[in-house]
C-alpha cells in the first residue's frame, strides 16, 4: 500500500492549524519537502517537546515524505535557541538527502512562504502554495502522525500545550474530542476565577469563554490569561469597535505595512492601505481591499506594529471577506522581491512577548506522559480541509479506539475521522460522534 493510502486511511492532516490532508501532499511529485518545527507562537512550546521527546518518528516520518514524493532534499526547520532540540534531530539524521534548516527566534518564522525562503530562497508566488515552487511543508506533529499512520496507526490523539495562567503548564497527548476545560483541569486548573482562553495561540489563535468546546486535530494548544488581561480585553469586543476606531483613528503612519512579513518578502500586502477601505465608500473599497488579499493575518500588524493600538489585522479580514462576496480576486502584477530591510525588521519573539505583557507566563512547558482520564468524546466530522467526514456509526454501537467512525468519499478532499476512546456511540448527527464508555 502506497504512503498516500495509508495517511488518507490513518486521516492524518495539518497538525499545525491549517488540517490539509497530508495524503494529498505525500502524493505530489516535488523537489523538496520541509518540516516545519520552528513554532513561533508565543508561549506555545510542543513542538519543541514533541521534538526532543518523539524524534524518532518525525524523522521516519520526514524520509516517507522524501521517498513518497520523489523528492531530492529534504530541509528540517528548526529554531537555533531550541539547543536540546537541535541536538537529538542532528544525531537522529542519517539520510544525507536531509539538511538542517536552522532559523532564528523571531515571529512569525513558521509561516510557510518564510520557511521556504529560508530553505530554498525560493518565493512562492502570490497567493500560492508551496507546491508552485516543488515544496511540500509539512508540521513535525504532522510527521509524528505519518509514522504512526504507516504502521496502520489512525490519528485519535492531540499532542497539545497548555500555558499560561494556570498552575502547571504542561504539554501532553490528549483524545481528540476532549473538552477545553478537562484539558485545562490536566494543566492542575487555573489561577485565577475570571479568565478567557486562546485556542492555538494569542497571535493567529481565536480567544473564547466556552470551555465545554472540544479539542481536534488541529487544536496546538491554550493560552489562558486573566479577563482583565490586555489581550483579552482588546479581542473581546464587538467587530464593530476594531473597525469605528480605525475609521476615526488612523493616521496612515504605514508601521503596519513597514512591519509586515510578506510586505517584506515582496508581496503586495499594504494593511495602512486596506484601512483607509473603513472610511471609504463602495468605490473606495474596492481599490483599497485588494491591499488584504494576500494577508497571512500572522496579528503582528494589530499586536506589535500599530503605535496606535489599532486593527489593521481585523480590517484586513474584513476586506478579504466583502472581496470573495463582491467576486474579486487580487492578482499581484509586479515580481515578488524580497525588500532589501527584511531582516532588519525581524521582529524577537522576547520583544514581542514583552509588547503582549505576557513576560510572567513565558515558562517551560514539560511533557507530561500521563493523559486526561475522559469517559466521553464528542468527536467533530470537520476537522480538516476539505469535505465532511460522514458519520459509519450508529447510536449503540460498541466501538474500540482507532475504529473508523466517519469517511470521506475517495474521490473528494478530506480527511477520515477515528474513535478516539473505546466505547459506546450515544449520539450521532452529521457533525459529530459521542462516545461513552
Amino acid at each position: 500500500m502506497e504512503l498516500s493510502e495509508k495517511l488518507k486511511n490513518g486521516g492524518v492532516v495539518g497538525a499545525g492549524g491549517a488540517g490539509f490532508p497530508t495524503s494529498v501532499k505525500a502524493k505530489s511529485k516535488v523537489e523538496f519537502v520541509l518540516a516545519n518545527g520552528a513554532e513561533c507562537e508565543p508561549l506555545i512550546h510542543k513542538d519543541y517537546e514533541l521534538m526532543v521527546h518523539f524524534a524518532d518518528e518525525i524523522i521516519r516520518g520526514f524520509e516517507y515524505m522524501i521517498e513518497s514524493t520523489g523528492a531530492r532534499k529534504g530541509y528540517f526547520g528548526i529554531k537555533g535557541k531550541n539547543v536540546k532540540a537541535v541536538e537529538i534531530i542532528d544525531s537522529l539524521i542519517k539520510d544525507s538527502r536531509i539538511e538542517k534548516t536552522e532559523l532564528g527566534d523571531f515571529y512569525p518564522a513558521g509561516d510557510e512562504y518564510e520557511l521556504v525562503y529560508a530553505a530554498t530562497k525560493r518565493l512562492i508566488p502570490p497567493a500560492g502554495i508551496p507546491l508552485q515552487v516543488g515544496c511540500v511543508v509539512s508540521n513535525v506533529e504532522s510527521l509524528y502522525n505519518v509514522a504512526l499512520a504507516s504502521e496502520g496507526k489512525g490519528v485519535t490523539e492531540k499532542f497539545i500545550c497548555v500555558n499560561g495562567a494556570v498552575k502547571k503548564p504542561s504539554s501532553f497527548f490528549v483524545p481528540i474530542g476532549t473538552t477545553y476545560r478537562e484539558a485545562i483541569e490536566f494543566a492542575g486548573g487555573t489561577t485565577v476565577k475570571d479568565f478567557g482562553v486562546f485556542v492555538g495561540g494569542v497571535m493567529m489563535g481565536q480567544l473564547t469563554f466556552d470551555l465545554d468546546e472540544v479539542i481536534t486535530k488541529t487544536t496546538a494548544g491554550f493560552i489562558v490569561l486573566p479577563k482583565e488581561h490586555y489581550l483579552i480585553k482588546r479581542k473581546n469586543q464587538p467587530e464593530q469597535n476594531w473597525h469605528r476606531i480605525g475609521k476615526s483613528a488612523c493616521d496612515q503612519c504605514s508601521y503596519c505595512t513597514e512591519f509586515c512579513p510578506r510586505y517584506l518578502l515582496g508581496y503586495d500586502v499594504q494593511p495602512h492601505k486596506v484601512m483607509r477601505s473603513l472610511g471609504f465608500n463602495k468605490s473606495g473599497n474596492e481599490i483599497w481591499n485588494q491591499m488584504a488579499e494576500l494577508c497571512c493575518a500572522c496579528g503582528l500588524c494589530t499586536l506589535y506594529a500599530c503605535p496606535e493600538d489599532l486593527f489593521p489585522k481585523e480590517a484586513c479580514d474584513k476586506s478579504k471577506r466583502e472581496m470573495r462576496s463582491e467576486g474579486i480576486k487580487y492578482v499581484q502584477s509586479k515580481p515578488v522581491k524580497v525588500h532589501p530591510m527584511k531582516d532588519g525588521r525581524r521582529v524577537p519573539l522576547k520583544q514581542l512577548i514583552k509588547k503582549l505583557q505576557l513576560q510572567n507566563y513565558d515558562v517551560h512547558t514539560p511533557y507530561n506522559q500521563s493523559k486526561p482520564e475522559v469517559s466521553k468524546v464528542k468527536i467533530l466530522m470537520k476537522q480538516h480541509v476539505g469535505e465532511k467526514a460522514v458519520p459509519i456509526v450508529k447510536i449503540g454501537d460498541k466501538v474500540n479506539k482507532g475504529d473508523l467512525i466517519g469517511v470521506v468519499d475517495p474521490s473528494k478532499l478530506g480527511a477520515d475521522i477515528h474513535a478516539s476512546i473505546s466505547g459506546t456511540v450515544t449520539d450521532v448527527s452529521s457533525d459529530f460522534v459521542r462516545i461513552s464508555n
